[in-house]
């Protein structure tokens, strides 16, 4: 069982460890993050590699590396060198921070849900009352919401009152898209167009001409030709020729990322051969969060 002190110190190390780009750390090192003096830290040092926690490392470069089994015993599950779960606090994102773990303690009262996060990196930057975001997480793109309300520096864990939780399914986009894809003909007047969209109860649709995507016609183009008073016109005329497109095999979060920045409500997919083989919508990743 390890003292308070020598569990710090491990979890100070594996810090420095990670923000080091795993070299090698010094007692100097830890000590001044610690506030403790360095032959304090070396003669813990001793005995923390006596139990296999810590590998000395020789030369002037030298200094401590933890071991696989100094993770065990902290309880983090991966190697921090090659993990990393973003942490922004106050909406900006902590470049020496990541997740180990998060544990919800309470689910059955959803508005005084509170989570436990194991953190990689020094907490004490972090206060009381900092809201909080992290995620998303690897895999099934879990993001949690909310407000510091507890600290343990000796764990380097994190209480958070949540206030939302997130998660997106780790699928493909065409695995929701609509793949019978309606298009429109550069050529067609904006009359049949606006037909068209109505009869088929759809937002919008491509303009090709042949099999080349030329722009996109959403139904505010043509409120928008209307309330200028503007009934002839053909669809390559008034269409949005800025168009996004994806491949249709990225993932569900990849295409909801790329649509936002864009302040996109439509985005066509295209296979391996650069044709149209899908479209996506946000009312279709709407329908698929809802029913995740």
């Amino acid at each position: 069982m390890l003292t308070s002190v020598q569990k710090e110190i491990l979890q100070s190390l594996i810090n420095l460890y990670r923000k080091s780009k795993c070299t090698s750390v010094k007692c100097e090192n830890i000590a001044e993050i610690m506030g403790r003096n360095a032959g304090t830290i070396r003669n813990q040092m001793q005995s923390l590699r006596s139990l296999g926690l810590v590998k000395g490392v020789p030369g002037p470069r030298g200094g401590y590396k933890p071991t696989l089994e100094a993770y065990h015993t902290l309880n983090i599950q991966n190697d921090p060198c090659e993990i990393h779960v973003p942490i922004y606090v106050n909406e900006k994102l902590v470049e020496d921070l990541s997740v180990n773990k998060i544990e919800f303690n309470s689910i059955l009262k959803p508005g005084d849900c509170e989570a436990t996060i194991s953190v990689l990196g020094d907490i004490k930057q972090l206060d009381l009352d900092d809201h909080i975001k992290i995620g998303p997480t690897p895999v099934n793109n879990l993001t949690v919401n909310g407000t510091i309300v507890g600290r343990d520096d000796v764990d380097n864990v994190l209480l958070l009152k949540t206030e939302n939780i997130q998660s997106v399914p780790n699928i493909k986009v065409k695995e929701i898209a609509t793949t019978d894809v309606i298009t429109i003909d550069q050529n067609t007047d904006i009359s049949d167009v606006a037909e068209l969209l109505i009869s088929e109860n759809i937002r919008g649709a491509p303009v090709v001409d042949g099999d080349d995507l030329k722009g996109i016609v959403m139904f505010q183009d043509i409120v928008k030709m209307i309330s200028e008073k503007v009934f002839e016109i053909r669809a390559k005329s008034f269409m949005d020729t800025h168009v996004i497109t994806c491949k249709e095999d990225i993932t569900l979060m990849s295409a909801m990322d790329m649509m936002y920045q864009n302040n996109l409500s439509l985005m066509v997919l295209l296979d391996e051969d650069e044709k149209i083989s899908g479209v996506v919508s946000f009312k279709d990743i709407l329908e698929r969060l809802v029913i995740a």
